[in-house]
């Protein structure tokens, strides 16, 4: 069957099309996003304005026809940390919810991170042993651990690239003060949850997942995306560790000249570096395999078992 999934991000909203059945891997059939920026259109700190609902509304009704148009038989559709965070974020999606009449729901912080879970597991396999996956988004970064399909231990903190961005940085680049205010910030925040992770053992293989990390891996000599998803991708702490200095010195422009990284996303990646450090440092974590498959494709796999069970 043809489905759907449209997912509302702090930084992008996709439209993804995929043929799918059950015992087989979704095949994307076809893609459509636009940069909203839905987390910069946050007012008094924690408010979606009326110009990001706009927005977003134009972009749902835009999706919807084209999810006609490509013959979408079923669409899940679901929000992240940039309406869930938001105090009016309810309110927003439920007049989404009446206008387009698409059930549009926001996934909690563990949500995500399980989602995310499960599809490492299905690219990965039962052969990769117990799984320890970390996400950077524009708002949240997701860990998750485990041996199953269902991870042991999930969990989402606030330390999203794009988040950190607008809280900490003032200036291009970042002041050396601002850049350790927030390295000590992450660092401590990370900190509190690794007990949650030790407590099952050190991990058989370690996967990293979205924009953030495939752009660091791009960074330190990865493959490019033009040689395919089957092409082993590693990030390693070593050459990051040295990377998360050097982004933090240079200008964006600089930056969106590096191998992998796009302009609108250049802003954003030394916080996203100083955050990937942080969680490979203190997690103990020598490298990562980055991985293709994320939470969308975890809504995918999620929705089909549903229907196919």
């Amino acid at each position: 069957m043809r489905l759907g999934v449209l997912d509302v991000g702090s930084n992008t909203v996709h439209l993804l099309v995929v043929d799918a059945h059950q015992g087989a891997r979704p095949l994307p059939a076809y893609s459509h996003k636009a940069d909203l920026r839905l987390a910069a259109h946050l007012e008094d700190g924690d408010r979606l304005s009326e110009e990001g609902e706009t927005r977003l509304r134009a972009f749902v009704d835009e999706a919807l026809q084209i999810a006609e148009d490509k013959g979408v038989e079923d669409l899940v559709a679901f929000a992240t940390s940039a309406v869930r965070d938001a105090s009016n974020g309810e309110e927003v999606l439920a007049r989404l919810r009446t206008q387009t009449r698409v059930d549009i729901s926001a996934l909690s912080g563990e949500e995500e991170a399980r989602l995310t879970f499960l599809a490492v597991r299905r690219w990965s396999g039962w052969s990769s042993g117990r799984l320890l996956v970390v996400d950077i988004g524009g708002g949240s970064l997701e860990i998750a651990v485990g041996i199953d399909e269902e991870p042991d231990a999930a969990f989402s903190l606030p330390l999203g690239a794009g988040r950190l961005t607008r809280d900490w940085f003032t200036a291009d680049p970042p002041s050396p003060d601002e850049v350790r205010g927030l390295r000590r910030h992450v660092r401590a925040e990370i900190a509190r949850h690794v007990g949650e992770v030790a407590r099952y053992g050190p991990p058989d293989h370690a996967v990293a997942t979205s924009k953030t990390f495939k752009q660091l891996a791009r960074i330190g000599g990865a493959a490019p995306s033009g040689d395919g998803p089957y092409q082993r991708r590693v990030l390693r702490d070593a050459e990051l560790t040295e990377w998360a200095d050097r982004l933090a010195r240079m200008p964006a422009a600089e930056r969106a000249g590096l191998p992998g990284v796009s302009e609108r996303r250049a802003p954003q990646l030394p916080a996203g570096a100083i955050v990937a450090d942080a969680a490979m440092d203190l997690l103990g974590l020598a490298e990562l395999e980055v991985c293709p498959w994320a939470l969308r494709e975890g809504v995918i796999l999620r929705r089909l078992d549903m229907i196919t069970g």
